[in-house]
């Protein structure tokens, strides 16, 4: 018996129209179809290409929202991934298609970012989200029940509680699993009859959930971190996967880096961006050289710590500098100010990490030019 896909609710982000603006003036962290809502508009306005069933936007309007650019009005939308554009392409064509992606990179390179972001500007909506833990059970991915009501009614569709999954699958939309690999093997496979027959059986009413055209999947991986479940060979042939690289110069690096610090010190009141552009460059070019064991003129081989030294920690260690540059100092952003951070972040490993650091800091940061303040600050954090 194959159940109606049909939702019953009024709530409009699940009959099609823009999702409600319910959040609260003072919203922290906004999803990315709210924080973007206007962008999304216009796009949305001025698109008259062919969409897929129960897309938002058609693929070339996605990729721009991506990717930014300058609209034919003249709205201006800010990239969301810099980066190679193929890789968006890719991504975004294989969402029309019916095969699910897997956003595959080291930690830090804006799986995550991107996942959301996809979401948002093809279904409207990036809440339908499954978190990927070691203890993620197959409720999560599947559906669970509403005990109260299964004793005192017994299994019924009443009783059912559906999980983001499900949901997708129902109302068109795309569903998000992030860390993947960090969910325990069996509840991985849970997917692989919704990826292959787009069905979802419900064995204890004895019907299914069948998806309806526009559902799809965007889930996130790393196999870098411990406590990684490897994908079975069933569930990696359901994925179209699409690696997401590291920046490959400095510039574009510090340009990531910047526009996100920007985006979050907005709503922390924190000072602009621009007033700290040097350090940050400092931030970027000190995890650049010590990610990749050599420093960026290529004359002198490094270390490389335990520790990833991401974008994303980068960002981290700009944003906490600019938080204390705010409350204790005068506002513009100072080498003292993310000296500490840069410390946290490259010397995890007490023993092991704190030589590399330090063999860093004599045999480069002492001897390049203009890096005194930077020299002098980390000496300090780290005595």
């Amino acid at each position: 018996m194959s159940v109606s896909a049909e939702p019953t609710s009024v709530d409009p982000r699940r009959n099609g129209s823009a999702p409600a603006d319910t959040r609260p003036a003072d919203t922290l962290r906004p999803h990315a179809e709210h924080a973007f809502a206007d962008e999304l508009a216009a796009l949305a306005a001025q698109d008259d290409r062919p969409r897929p069933a129960r897309w938002r936007l058609s693929p070339w309007a996605v990729a721009t929202y991506l990717l930014g650019g300058t609209l034919p009005d003249g709205t201006v939308v800010t990239p969301k991934y810099v980066g190679p554009r193929r890789v968006v392409e890719v991504a975004v064509t294989t969402l029309a298609t019916d095969r699910a992606l897997l956003l595959l990179g080291v930690p830090g390179t804006a799986k995550t970012w991107v996942s959301e972001h996809l979401a948002a500007a093809v279904s409207g909506d990036s809440t339908l989200l499954v978190q990927g833990t070691a203890g993620t059970p197959e409720e999560a991915i599947r559906y669970g029940w509403n005990y109260a009501r299964l004793i005192a009614q017994g299994p019924s569709r009443e009783a059912l509680v559906p999980s983001p999954v499900m949901r997708a699958m129902a109302e068109g939309r795309t569903a998000r699993v992030e860390e993947l690999t960090r969910i325990p093997a069996d509840v991985q496979d849970s997917l692989i009859t919704v990826l292959s027959e787009k069905t979802l059986p419900i064995p204890e009413l004895g019907q299914e959930v069948q998806a309806v055209r526009g559902f799809n999947v965007i889930a996130t991986a790393n196999d870098r971190d411990r406590g990684v479940n490897e994908l079975s060979s069933a569930l990696r042939r359901r994925f179209n996967t699409v690696v997401l690289p590291l920046p490959e110069t400095a510039e574009a690096e510090v340009d990531i880096v910047s526009r996100r610090v920007e985006q979050i010190g907005r709503s922390l009141d924190l000072p602009a961006v621009p007033d700290g552009i040097d350090e940050i460059r400092r931030v970027v070019t000190v995890f650049r050289e010590l990610r990749d064991g050599v420093t960026a003129d290529g004359r002198t081989k490094l270390k490389s710590p335990s520790g990833t030294l991401s974008t994303a920690e980068a960002i981290s260690v700009v944003t906490g500098g600019l938080a204390l540059a705010a409350h204790f100092g005068d506002g513009v952003l100072r080498a003292g100010d993310v000296a500490s951070g840069i410390l946290g972040a490259v010397v995890r490993d007490p023993a092991a990490d704190r030589v590399v650091w330090q063999e860093y800091l004599e045999t480069v940061v002492r001897e390049r030019q203009g890096w005194a303040d930077f020299y002098r600050a980390c000496r300090e954090v780290g005595a």
